[in-house]
């Protein structure tokens, strides 16, 4: 199968949904709650959410990835270690054997795709535009500073909460890197920051607001039918209007859904909205929403995107476009595995 793979690429611009503000909540992922408040509910932080003469900072959360091929045993073991992805017996033996076991397979991986993930290199060229557009948006609070928090590898979430106060920095907002909120992603960034916050700032000098999911920002859907767009159009004219846009977000273990998770929804109404607006500007192609990343013996949500793939080729289909829904930038997900995986597939 011919297929043109789409990268989401940076995106432009981001808003919040939350608008919660104050000191720093938990969040319980079993509960789907807000608990152990720290602090009252902030009515008076002036336009934006903040006064003026504050040093603003924005947070960056994301998962991470490993910088060089050493790193890759300690990211591995810090994922399967983390219950708000997987929940396994005798967790901290099972998943230590798990990470063992993966080690050499993963590493092999990110050689292919240069020997280390680029998630922090985007990240912080992505923070670079992002002050920029802040500093000009609101020059009453400039200049603004980003900071990076990784979940599994560095910069950690710690590193950066401990150079926030360091730095002055009155008001944080973090702002989660995935699009669309589930307990294992954004949720176990927040536990961290969570005890994180309450380890360094016990006293709570740092004042929050959370950007926690932004999957139907109009910028957002607007950047990914651009890119999506693009790709179509530059397919042969017999299949230009025929070729699936195959959707393709990283899978969830059932049993993460079946607690209530809200990815699922968030994945798919991200979905609709680029669809919608494709069909606005008379993009017509057929269009699926698949899963892909899924690992071990549990049950993830499918379709999967390399079964679908199978499926499209033996129906016919000679080219497809993959749109990465659920990423941010380019790492492991986009550069391996649909970039060259499922190239040979």
């Amino acid at each position: 199968m011919n297929r043109i793979l789409l990268s989401a690429g940076g995106i432009r611009s981001a808003g919040t949904r939350t608008g919660w503000q104050g000191n720093m909540r938990r969040w319980s992922n079993s509960t789907g709650r807000w608990s152990n408040s720290m602090g009252q509910q902030s009515n008076n932080m002036g336009q934006r959410g903040y006064s003026t003469g504050q040093k603003v900072g924005v947070l960056m959360m994301n998962m991470g990835g490993p910088r060089t091929q050493d790193d890759v045993g300690p990211f591995l073991r810090g994922i399967f270690a983390d219950r708000d992805i997987l929940k396994l017996p005798l967790q901290d033996i099972l998943g230590k054997f798990i990470a063992w076991r993966r080690v050499d397979q993963i590493k092999q991986q990110y050689a292919q795709i240069g020997g280390g993930s680029p998630i922090e290199r985007w990240t912080r060229a992505q923070g670079d535009g992002m002050v920029k557009l802040l500093d000009r948006a609101s020059p009453a609070t400039a200049p603004h500073r980003y900071y990076v928090g990784f979940r599994y590898t560095e910069p950690s979430i710690r590193q950066a909460v401990e150079n926030m106060l360091n730095d002055g920095i009155d008001h944080v907002i973090a702002f989660t890197q995935y699009q669309q909120y589930s307990g294992s992603t954004t949720g176990s960034n927040l536990n961290e920051l969570w005890r994180v916050q309450h380890q360094l700032d016990p006293d709570a000098r740092l004042r929050w607001s959370f950007i926690d999911r932004w999957g139907t920002h109009p910028e957002l859907i607007g950047a990914f039918a651009d890119r999506a767009e693009a790709q179509v159009r530059l397919l042969p004219d017999h299949v230009r209007h025929t070729a699936p846009i195959l959707f393709s977000a990283h899978s969830l273990p059932l049993n993460v859904v079946d607690r209530g998770d809200p990815y699922v929804a968030e994945v798919g109404g991200t979905v609709a909205y680029v669809v919608n607006e494709l069909r606005r500007r008379g993009v017509t192609n057929p269009y699926r929403l698949t899963w892909q990343s899924a690992v071990g013996p549990q049950r993830w949500l499918g379709p999967q995107t390399e079964a679908a793939i199978k499926s499209y080729g033996t129906r016919g289909f000679t080219a497809l476009v993959a749109v990465p829904i659920a990423f941010t930038s380019d790492h492991i997900e986009t550069l391996y595995e649909l970039d060259i995986e499922y190239g040979e597939v």
